[in-house]
C-alpha cells in the first residue's frame, strides 16, 4: 500500500474513560503497538480514566468484578468482601510473568516512544482536580473540541475503552 494512500492507519486517538486494570493495560498495549508500528498515537483520559494518571492513585487501579460479564463469576459472587482485591492480585501476577510493565513505567515508556497523554478538561473540572496531582508526563489538559481537533486529518482513528 502506497503510502500517499489515505486509508493507510496514521494515527490512533484512544479515550480512556475507567481506570479499571484490564481497560487501562488494553489501552496502553494499543498505543505502544501503534507506535512500534510507527503510527502516532494520543490518549484522552476523561472521567475516571483520570485515575490512571493521578499519582496518588495509578499504582492502586483494579480488576472490575462486579458487573464484568467477562470475569464468568455471579455479580453476588463478584462483591463479596477480598474479590475484586484477589482479581486484581492474580491479573497483576499474570502481567508480572508476561513482563508487562507496571502502569508508573508504562506510562513513561509510552512518553518516551511520543504517544501523547491528555487529560479532559471537563473531568478535571468535575473531579475538583488540578494538573499538579497529574502525573509531570501529560501534555496538557483539552476540551473534547480539542482533542478532535488533532484527530483531524485522514487516517486517524479514534477508538473509546
Amino acid at each position: 500500500m502506497s503510502t500517499s494512500n489515505p486509508r493507510k492507519l496514521k494515527k490512533m486517538m484512544i479515550i480512556l474513560s475507567k481506570a479499571t486494570l484490564e481497560n487501562v493495560y488494553a489501552c496502553f498495549i494499543l498505543a505502544n503497538g501503534a507506535r512500534m508500528e510507527g503510527i502516532e498515537s494520543e490518549i484522552f483520559f476523561t472521567f475516571f480514566g483520570l485515575e490512571a494518571i493521578q499519582k496518588e492513585r495509578l499504582k492502586d487501579l483494579h480488576v472490575a468484578t462486579v458487573g464484568n460479564p467477562s470475569m464468568h463469576i455471579p455479580t453476588l459472587i463478584g462483591g463479596l468482601p477480598g474479590m475484586e482485591s484477589l482479581a486484581t492480585k492474580m491479573m497483576k501476577n499474570k502481567i508480572e510473568k508476561l513482563d508487562i510493565p507496571p502502569i508508573d513505567e508504562f506510562l513513561e515508556i509510552l512518553t518516551a516512544s511520543g504517544t501523547k497523554l491528555w487529560a479532559c478538561k471537563l473531568a478535571m473540572d468535575m473531579f475538583d482536580l488540578t494538573k499538579e496531582k497529574l502525573i509531570e508526563d501529560v501534555d496538557g489538559v483539552l476540551t473534547v473540541g480539542d482533542f478532535y481537533d488533532r484527530a483531524e486529518g485522514d487516517g486517524t482513528h479514534v477508538i473509546f475503552i
